[in-house]
């Protein structure tokens, strides 16, 4: 018994048709090139027939003809143009903006189907005006705060806590620590000197790292 030859489906776009390797002579098939779909319109590139349905579109006969074949067509996707921009919208901007300025009604802030609303800015209040200069006052550096030479300080410096007169401050007076206190996971120290302890009175008596002036308003 002879061996049936295996029937193949042709992918060419408008035929469909089935066809074998020894029965597929030059023009056994109908097709089309490609398809475009632009706007609801559905047309072929290669006849340019159109229609709107897409039945019928598919129904309109082949317009090339060659042979059978399984291998499906490279679809030519569409090359998107650019569009350059015109120049008119900002002829348009700067018109209306000379004829706002020209219009009485806008110039007085009231509205005008032409050009739109021009609201007018209202004018600061007393409360804002107040707050305005309470912020002013905030943000200003304080006074200087004048000492008598001789009066008794306390020394602010972290570590150090020693009373002094102004008099006999200087450059090495001071015995603190600069860096801040590190409390974490119940161990404390200081991270200028890098000592850390378990027991708080331990980290009262770490010795202080740096010298320099008493200051009794340190910056924070």
């Amino acid at each position: 018994m002879a061996e049936q030859a295996v029937k193949l489906r042709c992918q060419r776009i408008g035929c469909n048709a089935t066809f074998t390797e020894d029965d597929n002579p030059e023009g056994s098939c109908t097709f089309h090139a490609s398809p475009i779909f632009h706007d609801g319109m559905k047309e072929w590139s290669c006849c340019k027939k159109r229609s709107h349905d897409f039945s019928l579109f598919l129904e309109i006969p082949g317009c090339k003809t060659g042979k059978h074949t399984t291998e499906k067509p490279v679809l030519n996707k569409p090359v998107a143009t650019k569009t350059i921009p015109t120049s008119s919208p900002a002829v348009t901007l700067s018109t209306s903006a000379t004829s706002k300025e020209s219009c009485p009604r806008c110039s007085q802030g009231f509205f005008c189907s032409d050009h739109g609303s021009q609201p007018k800015v209202p004018n600061p209040t007393p409360a804002v005006l107040a707050k305005s200069s309470a912020d002013v006052k905030e943000s200003s550096p304080p006074p200087k705060k004048i000492v008598d030479i001789n009066q008794p300080q306390t020394c602010k410096n972290k570590g150090c806590g020693k009373v002094f007169k102004e008099i006999e401050n200087h450059e090495s007076a001071c015995s603190y620590h600069p860096g801040p206190a590190v409390f974490h996971d119940r161990v404390r120290g200081w991270k200028c000197c890098d000592i850390y302890v378990k027991e708080f009175d331990e980290f009262m008596t770490i010795p202080p790292c740096k010298k320099g002036w008493h200051d009794a308003d340190p910056v924070p």
